[in-house]
C-alpha cells in the first residue's frame, strides 16, 4: 500500500508511525551493530572511573547532572528532553477541515515519539510539542538538553525548520524514523547531532550510552537486525494532549510479506510481520482508557493482518476486553485485500469493535498491478472483496495510483469508474512515487528516470509529479489525475456515493455504538457543535447540492438509522476534500507549469 496515515498510516504514518523505524532485512541477533561516535573533547579523566555525579553541559543554557544508569557501568546524564513533531502541509490524509470541524487540531498523535520517550531513561524529563498543533515556544528550547526529532519525507521542510530553531538556541538535536532512515545523507540532516537510525528499540539504547560517555555526536544503525517487538514498552499517551486530536493511535506489528515494487513499508520494517503480545496492546488500550480515552483508535499497522495467526489471538482477547467495557473504542486499521477470504477473521474484527479499514487497491488495471508486483490484488475479485468486507459491517476506506509504468491512457477515469461502482467513500487518488531505497526507486535509478531536482515543490504528497520520468506522457496523467478528483469530490456526486455505500453497510451489523449516542458523543466540545452548525449550512443551505443532502440524510434516517454516525462522519470528510480539490489542481497544475519551463533540466535528470 501506497498511503500517507501510514502514513499512512498515512501509515500513517503513518503513517500510518510507532517506534523509530527499520531499513533493512535482519541477518540475526548476531549480527554485528555498527556505531560511529565521534567526541569532540577528551574528559579529564576516564568516563568509567568517575564517582558521584559529574556535570556536562549538551545545550541549552543549564547544565545537566549524569548519573550511573546503565549497567554497562558507563554514565549516563539525567536528561531534559524535548520532543518535537514536524509539521504536515496538506495532504488528502491529514483531513484538516473535517479534524476542525469536529473541535481538534490535528487527526492523530506522534505514536513515534511517545514511543521514544517510553524506551528512554523514566527518570529523564520529557516534553512533547506537535507543530501541527502549535509552536515550540522559545521557553521549551531553552529548557531542553537534547530535542528528538522523528519525520516522515512529507515533513522534511518543517524538519529542516524545527532543525535550524533548536541550533539558534545551542541546543543539541538527535533525529530519527522513516526520513532519516532512508535517507541519512539528506541535506536536511547536516546539521544534526546525533542520528537515530532504524528501530529505536535497538538504537535508543545506543544514544543513551554515548551520551552517557560524553558523545557529542553520532550515527547509530541497527545494521539489518529487527528488535522483537515483545521489548516495546507503552507508549507514553500521558505526554500528549490527547484532546487536539480526532484519534489515538496504537501499533500492533510491523512488516508486511507482501512484495509491492513501490512500498517502503517492506524497506524499513521487513518481510517477516512481527507483533506484539495481545497483553502488550491490551495494555496499551488499557492506559489510554484509564486516561479517558472514549472514541477512535487507528491501528496505525501498515498491514493489520501480516500475521494472521498472531491477529487472531489478539482478537479472541480484543473482542472480550471491548464487550466487557461495553466497547468504548472504535477501531480503524489496514489490511490487504486478502482480508476478503478470510471470513473468521473478518467475524473477529467486527466482535472486537473495527468499524473501519483501509486497503490498497491501488488500481483495477491488472497488468498495471502485476507490472508493481501487487500480485495478491489480482488474486481476488476487487470489487467482490469491497462488498464482502463491507457486507460484515466495516466501512472500506481505499488507496488508489495513477501513473504506473506501461499504464494505458484512461487510466484515472477507470478508477473513478470502480470507485462510482463500488460506492467507496474515501477513496484517495495520489500519483505513483518512488520512495528511497524501494525496488521501483532502484529500477529507476538504474534506467536514469529519477528526478534529482530542487523544484521547491513538496517531497511525498499525493500530487507530486516530479519524481521520476513516467512511461507515458506526464502532462496526461496530470490531466487524468485532477479530472477524477474533480470527479470524486464534486459533492453531488460524492453524495450520490456515500449514500449508496449507507444502505450497503446498513444491511450488516456490527458492534458500534448506537447511531445516534455515537453522534451525539462527538458534540461534546462546543467547536464541535459549532462545526456541525457549519456542515449544515454548507451542505444544506449554500450548496446547489442542497436537496441531495436533505433528501439522503432523511433517507439514511427512516432506511438506516444504525449509520446515522458514519453516514454525517462521510459528509463532514467532504468539507476536507473539496478544500483539497484546489490545492490538488493548483500544486499538479504549478508542476506541470514548471516541467514545460525546464525541459532540458528534466531530460538531463
Amino acid at each position: 500500500m501506497q498511503v500517507p496515515i501510514r502514513t499512512a498510516v498515512e501509515q500513517l504514518n503513518l503513517a500510518w508511525t510507532g517506534g523509530w523505524d527499520s531499513n533493512s532485512q535482519s541477518n540475526g541477533p548476531d549480527k554485528a551493530i555498527r556505531i560511529t561516535i565521534t567526541v569532540d573533547t577528551v574528559p579529564e579523566m576516564p568516563v568509567a572511573m568517575r564517582t558521584g555525579k559529574e556535570t556536562h553541559r549538551l545545550c541549552g543554557t543549564e547544565p545537566t547532572e549524569m548519573t550511573t544508569l546503565s549497567s554497562m557501568g558507563a554514565l549516563q546524564p539525567t536528561m531534559r528532553v524535548l520532543l518535537v513533531y514536524p509539521r504536515f502541509p496538506k495532504t488528502f490524509w491529514s483531513f484538516d477541515r473535517a479534524v476542525e470541524l469536529m473541535g481538534h487540531r490535528v487527526l492523530l498523535p506522534p505514536l513515534g515519539l511517545i514511543t521514544v520517550a517510553a524506551l528512554l531513561p523514566q527518570d529523564w524529563e520529557f516534553k512533547l510539542v506537535d507543530c501541527n498543533v502549535r509552536e515550540v515556544s522559545p521557553e521549551e528550547w531553552a529548557w531542553a538538553d537534547l530535542a528528538i526529532l522523528s519525520a516522515m519525507i512529507v515533513q522534511k521542510k518543517d524538519l529542516a525548520h524545527q532543525i535550524i530553531l533548536a541550533k539558534q538556541h545551542n541546543c543539541r538535536v538527535a533525529v530519527g524514523g522513516p526520513f532519516a532512515t532512508s535517507t541519512p545523507e539528506a541535506e536536511e540532516l547536516n546539521a544534526v547531532d546525533y542520528l537515530v537510525l532504524d528501530e529505536g528499540e535497538i538504537t535508543l539504547p545506543m544514544l543513551v550510552d554515548a551520551l552517557g560517555e560524553g558523545a557529542t555526536s553520532g550515527t547509530f544503525t541497527a545494521d539489518g537486525e529487527k528488535p522483537d517487538l515483545i521489548d516495546s514498552p507503552v507508549p507514553r499517551f500521558d505526554l500528549l494532549n490527547r484532546n487536539a486530536y480526532a484519534m489515538m493511535a496504537v501499533q500492533f506489528s510491523r512488516g508486511c510479506p507482501f512484495e509491492c515494487e513501490f512500498c517502503d513499508i517492506i524497506v524499513l520494517y521487513g518481510r517477516k510481520p512481527r507483533t506484539k503480545t495481545p497483553q502488550q496492546l491490551i495494555k496499551e488500550l488499557e492506559t489510554l482508557y484509564e486516561l479517558g480515552w472514549r472514541g477512535d483508535i487507528f491501528l496505525v499497522d501498515d498491514n493489520f493482518i501480516g500475521n494472521k495467526r498472531n491477529v487472531k489471538l489478539l482478537l479472541g482477547e480484543l473482542s472480550l476486553w471491548q464487550s466487557q467495557r461495553s466497547y468504548p473504542f472504535s477501531l480503524t486499521t489496514e489490511a490487504s485485500i486478502d482480508l476478503a477470504n478470510d471470513e473468521e477473521l473478518m467475524n473477529q474484527m467486527v466482535d472486537s469493535g473495527f468499524n473501519r479499514v483501509f486497503l490498497g487497491i491501488e488500481t483495477p488495471d491488472t497488468t498495471s498491478l502485476s507490472g508493481a508486483g501487487k500480485h495478491q490484488n489480482t488474486r481476488t475479485p476487487l470489487l467482490e472483496a469491497v462488498d464482502t468486507i463491507t457486507g460484515k459491517g466495516m466501512l472500506v476506506m481505499a488507496g488508489f495510483i495513477i501513473g504506473f509504468d506501461g499504464e494505458r491512457s484512461g487510466a484515472g477515469q477507470r478508477i473513478v469508474d470502480f470507485i462510482n461502482q463500488s460506492n467507496i467513500p474515501v477513496a484517495m487518488l495520489g500519483i505513483l512515487q518512488a520512495l528511497p531505497k524501494t525496488a521501483l526507486w532502484h529500477r529507476l535509478d538504474a534506467e536514469k528516470r529519477l528526478i534529482k531536482l530542487d523544484t521547491n515543490f513538496e517531497a511525498g504528497v499525493q500530487t507530486n509529479l516530479l519524481n521520476f520520468l513516467p512511461s507515458r506522457p506526464m502532462e496526461d496523467i496530470a490531466v487524468e489525475f485532477i479530472d477524477a478528483f474533480d470527479q470524486l469530490y464534486e459533492p453531488s456526486n460524492y453524495l450520490k456515493r456515500i449514500y449508496g455505500y449507507s444502505i450497503m453497510l446498513g444491511n450488516a451489523k456490527s458492534k458500534r455504538r448506537a447511531s445516534f449516542k455515537g453522534f451525539l458523543a462527538h458534540l461534546n466540545r462546543p467547536a464541535a457543535v459549532a462545526g456541525v452548525i457549519t456542515l449544515f449550512w454548507n451542505q444544506g443551505i449554500s450548496r446547489n447540492s442542497r436537496w441531495l443532502f436533505w433528501e439522503y440524510l432523511v433517507k439514511t434516517i427512516v432506511e438506516r438509522p444504525q449509520v446515522l454516525d458514519q453516514y454525517l462522519w462521510m459528509c463532514v470528510l467532504n468539507e476536507h476534500f473539496l478544500e483539497y480539490r484546489s490545492v490538488v489542481r493548483e500544486e499538479v497544475t504549478s508542476q506541470v507549469s514548471w516541467s514545460r519551463m525546464h525541459t532540458k533540466e528534466l531530460a538531463r535528470a
